[in-house]
């Protein structure tokens, strides 16, 4: 097996099992809100797939096609956490101030995990452990492209969108998802090194940055 998968296969899968653990938060929170929420969750499996089992990717993964198997699963997870955020919001639209406060809790629990590992946390060491666990398609889509890059900002500029169809065949504008991701950044970024922080210079242009 490890003739076909490498150390970016694992990195893939290891981002994919992060975001379910965020799935779960936001199914528990509609599964105190949502009626009939045991149907619901059916209906998105159906759609999407079910979450990864409690397995080793060498037992799981399809050998001949490792790309498209990975592939299939990021957008498997992004499908149903935009179909959930969808009932959820559907249902009340104030509640994405409790999904806000769910994607801040995991931010911070995420940067708890990752400076374990470090000792002097610098902007690059921010931003490289914070693409350890978001989503952004396959490396292959290059949807970032470093604009700068040092210990104390790196800046990046944001050069396609891969979520826009997936949040948006859920009937839930980007935009959300964008802002919940915001969330979610920035909490990483404070939790790791207070000195830091994240910014967005525009719609396109993001930084993490020593503060003044």
């Amino acid at each position: 097996m490890s003739l076909f998968l490498g150390k970016i296969h694992y990195w893939l899968f290891n981002k994919v099992l992060w975001f379910e653990g965020l799935e779960d938060k936001v199914i528990e929170f509609s599964k105190a809100k949502i009626a009939d929420v045991d149907n619901l969750e059916n209906q998105i499996n159906l759609k999407y797939g079910k979450k990864l089992t409690n397995k080793n990717l060498e037992e799981i993964i399809d050998t001949s096609n490792i790309h498209g198997w990975l592939q299939s699963k990021i957008h498997s997870a992004e499908g149903r956490m935009a179909a959930w955020t969808s009932a959820i919001l559907n249902d009340n639209n104030e509640y994405i101030s409790e999904l806000k406060k769910i994607y801040t809790e995991q931010g911070i629990n995420a940067a708890k995990e990752a400076k374990v590992k470090l000792t002097n946390v610098t902007a690059e060491d921010i931003f490289n452990s914070m693409n350890d666990y978001i989503l952004d398609g396959m490396p292959c889509d290059r949807v970032n492209e470093i604009i700068t890059s040092n210990n104390e900002i790196v800046e990046w500029k944001r050069r396609i969108c891969v979520h826009k169809e997936i949040w948006e065949n859920e009937g839930v504008p980007v935009e959300i998802f964008y802002d919940l991701r915001n969330q979610w950044i920035s909490a990483f970024v404070n939790e790791m090194n207070k000195d830091y922080e994240y910014i967005e210079l525009d719609n396109d242009i993001k930084a993490i940055r020593k503060r003044s």
